[in-house]
C-alpha cells in the first residue's frame, strides 16, 4: 500500500495530533477569557453567521430539507431560522464542553441543571435493577451524563473515540473526572453487560443512522435505521430503558423552565442552564407479550427521541443523514413487505392510517432511489 493510501486510510499522520491538539486547546482557553454568559452569546452569534457562509450552503440545505421534511405545515422562513439555530447551538455546545468541569459539582450542579417529571425514573435506578439510559444528539447530552455522575449515578456511556489521541484522552478525563465512565462503542458488546451486573447504567445516544443493518422503524413518518444493540441488550438483562434528553434555555421549553432559571434564588439568567425531562420508561412488561419485542422497543425508543425533538427542534443535529439508509425492500425497489406492515400495526401508538402515511412515504422514496439511480438519499 502506497505512503499516500496508507494515511488515507489510517486517518491524520500521527505526528500531526500532538500540534492540532495544542492549537484546540489553545482556542479553547480563549473562549474561557471572556466568562460563559459571553461566550455562549457570541458562540449563537458565530454559528449562525458560519451556518450562512457559502462554503456551508449545501451542508445548511440538507439541513432545511430534513427540517421541511420533520414539519411540513412551517414556511420557509421559520425552517430557516431553525436550521440556522442548530448551527448556533452546536457552536454553544463547544463552550459549554468547557465549563462544564469547572461548574458542575456536587455542591453547584443545581445552578445549572434541574430534572422535571423524572420521579418515576429515578424510582427504576433506586430499585436497584438493571436500567439503560437513552437519548439523542438533543440539547446538551454530555451534560445529562456528567450531571448524572455528579449525583451519584453510575453512567457507563459508550462513545466512539476521537481520531486526535492527545484530543481523545482530555476528553476523556474531563468526562472521567465526576465518576462518569467511558466505555469505547467497539467494546461495549461485551463490556456493558458485566457493568451492568455491578451495578452501571449504560447510556446511548442512539438516534444516528445504523446503516443497512439496522432496523427500519418509524421516525417523523419515514422508515429510519435504528440501532438494535439497544433492544438486545435489554432483551438480555432484562433492563428497564428510560428515554431523556435536555433542553437549553433558562426562557423557553416545558412549563417550569422560567421560573426555575430566570426567578429562583442562586440561579443564573442568561447562562447554561438545562432542565432534564423523562420521555418515556419502558419497562419489561411492556415488551415481553409483544410479537417482535426487538421491533417493538426500539420503534418506542426511537418515537421517544422524536417526542424529545418536537420540544425543541433548534437544538437537535438535522445536519446527520439520519434517514440515508433505506430498507431493502426500497433499495430492490420491492413493494412495502406485509410482515413490516403488521409489525407496525402491532405497536400499540400506531393506527392504520398512521401506517398507511408511512408506507405510502417509503413508496416515495423508492421511486426516488430509482430516479437518483442509488440505494442513499440526501
Amino acid at each position: 500500500m502506497s505512503r499516500k493510501r496508507k494515511r488515507l486510510k489510517d486517518g491524520l499522520p500521527g505526528w500531526s495530533h500532538g500540534p492540532l491538539s495544542v492549537a484546540l486547546r489553545t482556542g479553547m482557553t480563549a473562549c474561557q477569557l471572556f466568562g460563559l454568559e459571553s461566550s455562549l452569546e457570541q458562540m449563537d452569534r458565530m454559528g449562525r453567521g458560519f451556518s450562512r457562509m457559502p462554503f456551508n450552503r449545501k451542508q445548511l440545505d440538507r439541513c432545511m430539507g430534513r427540517i421541511r421534511f420533520a414539519f411540513p405545515d412551517w414556511d420557509d422562513d421559520r425552517v430557516e431560522h431553525v436550521a440556522q439555530g442548530v448551527w448556533g447551538h452546536l457552536f454553544q455546545l463547544g463552550a459549554e464542553m468547557l465549563y462544564t468541569p469547572r461548574l458542575i459539582s456536587s455542591d453547584s450542579w443545581q445552578r445549572h441543571a434541574s430534572f422535571g417529571q423524572a420521579s418515576e425514573a429515578f424510582a427504576e435506578v433506586l430499585a436497584n435493577r438493571p436500567v439503560i439510559l437513552i437519548t439523542g444528539h438533543f440539547g446538551n447530552w454530555e451534560m445529562i451524563g456528567y450531571t448524572m455522575a455528579v449525583v451519584g449515578v453510575p453512567v457507563h456511556a459508550v462513545y466512539r473515540p476521537l481520531d486526535l489521541k492527545p484530543l481523545d484522552r482530555w476528553v476523556r478525563q474531563v468526562r472521567e473526572k465526576r465518576g462518569m465512565m467511558m466505555v469505547d462503542k467497539f467494546g461495549a458488546v461485551r463490556e456493558l453487560p458485566r457493568a451492568m451486573q455491578r451495578g452501571g447504567l449504560p447510556a446511548f445516544v442512539a438516534d444516528q443512522n445504523a446503516g443497512d443493518r439496522g432496523l427500519f422503524v418509524p421516525f417523523f413518518g419515514r422508515l429510519t435505521s435504528t440501532y438494535k444493540s439497544v433492544g438486545m441488550l435489554a432483551m438480555q438483562t432484562n433492563a428497564c430503558i428510560i428515554c431523556g434528553g435536555g433542553v437549553r434555555s433558562p426562557r423557553r421549553g416545558p412549563d417550569g423552565v422560567d421560573v426555575l432559571h430566570d426567578h429562583a434564588t442562586g440561579r443564573w439568567q442568561d447562562a447554561m442552564g438545562y432542565r432534564f425531562d423523562i420521555h418515556d420508561v419502558i419497562r419489561p412488561e411492556d415488551w415481553k407479550d409483544s410479537p417482535d419485542p426487538l421491533f417493538y422497543i426500539t420503534a418506542r425508543y426511537r418515537r421517544s427521541i422524536e417526542n424529545m425533538v418536537r420540544t425543541a427542534p433548534e437544538q437537535y443535529f438535522w445536519m446527520h443523514r439520519v434517514w440515508k439508509s433505506r430498507p431493502r425492500h426500497e433499495r430492490t425497489r420491492k413493494p412495502f413487505p406485509d410482515v413490516l406492515r403488521r409489525k407496525m400495526l402491532d405497536l400499540p401508538w400506531m393506527d392504520e392510517a398512521e401506517v398507511e402515511r408511512i408506507v405510502e412515504q417509503s413508496e416515495r422514496d423508492t421511486a426516488t432511489l430509482e430516479r437518483l439511480g442509488g440505494d442513499r438519499l440526501e
